[in-house]
């Protein structure tokens, strides 16, 4: 089924042109049913990449799905054109009296900085506070996983000595869990991060499951039991050629980068990398918005409760 963008937003050429249903909104007018509302606050600095990442994603389902996208008022991004972010973007300030079925809250190149430092740390908090009230369910990707379980069970980020740069093997704790339904024993996916969380820490909160880890990669994916919060350490979401961009990115910029390990074949940079993490990729996001949003939002938008069961 049809993701539901508009008319105009670049991506959608990107994703008709890989055979994807994409439906313009003058479309979906027309059917006589209600669409799941998703928001996607979109902290990344090459917004439209990640649009077409996660557009990707969410289109691989049954559902139809209306995208707003947000972007934050306190901080405007130096490497998306204002035009675009006018004509695509709705600042918090515009959605917060909204209610929506899901909210995808996307990585941002700020790890070096504390929480507390970040320029939009403020409406970052605020974000959040909404969320818990506000949407059905949250899906916090890599910079905002960390940010997420911080702010909400307290957390701490920690350092490592050298980033955290390729594709690992990850291995699953818990099947009861629909989040991890159809995943394979051992399933990759990409991590592109320079701090982590520990798992001791993740264990002594009791709303939350260790879902799936990796022996190099440390903790991937977490949610609460309650389905309100799910928290993705790494970028299950990123193109087939995204860690080599960002690895010549960083080579260009003279920094001390390693290769991304198990990406290039026989680890040479002049060969295509082959995509193992597609297949997780989708069910994924596949899974969060059919058990963790579609069969747990109400039919009236207006009743989306809090955490307490109560709407605000």
């Amino acid at each position: 089924m049809p993701i539901n963008i508009p008319t105009d937003l670049p991506a959608k050429e990107v994703l008709q042109s890989e055979n994807i249903f994409v439906m313009t909104r003058e479309q979906a007018l027309k059917q006589d049913i209600r669409p799941l509302k998703i928001a996607i606050l979109n902290l990344m600095p090459l917004k439209v990449n990640t649009e077409i990442h996660l557009l990707r994603l969410l289109s691989n389902n049954p559902l139809q799905l209306e995208i707003d996208f947000i972007r934050t008022k306190s901080y405007e991004s130096k490497n998306t054109p204002k035009e675009h972010l006018e004509v695509f973007y709705r600042t918090f300030s515009e959605v917060k009296n909204d209610k929506y079925d899901g909210l995808i809250i996307t990585g941002a190149p700020v790890e070096h900085i504390d929480f507390e430092n970040v320029a939009y740390w403020k409406e970052m908090e605020e974000i959040m506070d909404w969320a818990s009230v506000s949407v059905t369910s949250t899906l916090y990707i890599c910079w905002a996983a960390q940010a997420g379980l911080y702010y909400h069970y307290g957390i701490r980020k920690h350092q490592l000595e050298k980033k955290m740069f390729g594709v690992f093997d990850h291995i699953i704790h818990d099947r009861k869990y629909p989040i991890v339904r159809g995943f394979d024993d051992l399933f990759p996916a990409p991590h592109s991060r320079h701090t982590s969380v520990d798992r001791e820490d993740i264990l002594k909160v009791p709303e939350l499951v260790l879902l799936s880890e990796s022996d190099e990669a440390g903790v991937y994916l977490v949610a609460t039991k309650n389905k309100k919060r799910v928290f993705v350490t790494g970028h299950s979401e990123y193109d087939p050629l995204t860690l080599k961009e960002e690895y010549l990115r960083d080579l260009e910029k003279g920094e001390q980068i390693e290769m991304p390990v198990n990406y290039f074949p026989g680890d040479d940079p002049a060969k295509p990398p082959l995509v193992r993490w597609r297949s997780h990729a989708n069910l994924l996001f596949s899974n969060w918005l059919n058990y963790y949003v579609y069969q747990e939002t109400p039919y009236d938008i207006k009743m989306v409760a809090g955490e307490n069961g109560k709407t605000p």
